[in-house]
């Protein structure tokens, strides 16, 4: 096996997009981008490589960098990958540049305490989903912020909201918030075409780009009855998906290459 220079540790710390909801296992359990990044990782390498996954879905992102920042750096692992803002924009005020800024600033805590920062963006689901208009609006401008104060060095920024192809229903889950299965595959690709690690042919990336556009998603009144509804409840109530849920991996692991 070719030796690859990549990280042999790595945290990723987020809401919903960073846990993987949308991409649920038979088992119950979600997997998502980060965790196939990890098993990018551990393909690559000649050596074990370990893992640790701290985000929680529905955390907006004041709370999450509270609750998860630290703990992440004190497991002192080569890679951080830092992403959220997402529910905040969802809210119907929300200051953008603090948003950034809390961002930002958290990247350069991660890379002063010894570790490279991933800072990536989310895919934009606007296309598909009720006011996208807004949320894109709102997402181009964390976005725009967020790449204008990157560092030089310590941060890698993959901006993912700019796919263009990300924004197909193809990938993107029934609620038409997550990503499905197939789109967490190609934020993982993203990740690692940035950082120089060859992407497993497996999962399907090459083949889905030459296939045609998927139809633009429609809401149906059972589309707003499953998702939307539930959603503007927990809203008016201040409950969040997240509540009573604790990192799913909140240790590091090895990651088992054969589990692809």
């Amino acid at each position: 096996m070719t030796e690859v220079t990549g990280f042999r540790s790595y945290v990723a710390i987020g809401d919903s997009f960073t846990e993987g909801v949308g991409d649920e296992r038979d088992d119950g359990r979600v997997r998502g981008w980060a965790d196939l990044v990890a098993l990018g990782f551990a393909l690559a390498s000649d050596e074990p490589v370990l893992y640790a996954n701290l985000a929680i879905r529905g955390r907006k992102l004041k709370p999450l960098l509270d609750e998860q920042l630290q703990p992440a750096i004190q497991l002192r692992p080569e890679l951080i990958s830092i992403n959220g803002g997402g529910n905040d924009i969802l809210r119907p005020r929300v200051q953008v540049e603090s948003i950034a800024r809390l961002l930002l600033d958290s990247a350069a805590e991660a890379v002063a305490a010894g570790s490279h920062v991933l800072l990536l963006s989310g895919a934009n689901p606007s296309r598909n989903m009720p006011l996208g208009s807004v949320f894109s609006r709102r997402g181009t401008e964390l976005d725009d912020a967020v790449r204008a104060g990157v560092p030089a060095d310590g941060v890698t920024f993959v901006d993912n909201w700019v796919d263009e192809a990300l924004g197909d229903i193809r990938y993107w889950s029934a609620d038409k918030l997550h990503l499905n299965p197939l789109g967490h595959a190609r934020v993982a690709s993203n990740v690692l075409t940035e950082l120089q690690v060859p992407v497993p042919a497996e999962w399907g990336i090459a083949e889905v780009e030459t296939a045609p556009a998927g139809e633009r998603g429609r809401g149906t009144f059972e589309y707003y009855r499953r998702f939307v509804l539930p959603w503007v409840g927990r809203r008016l109530t201040g409950r969040s998906s997240g509540d009573g849920r604790t990192a799913k991996i909140a240790e590091l692991i090895p990651v088992d290459p054969t589990q692809a």
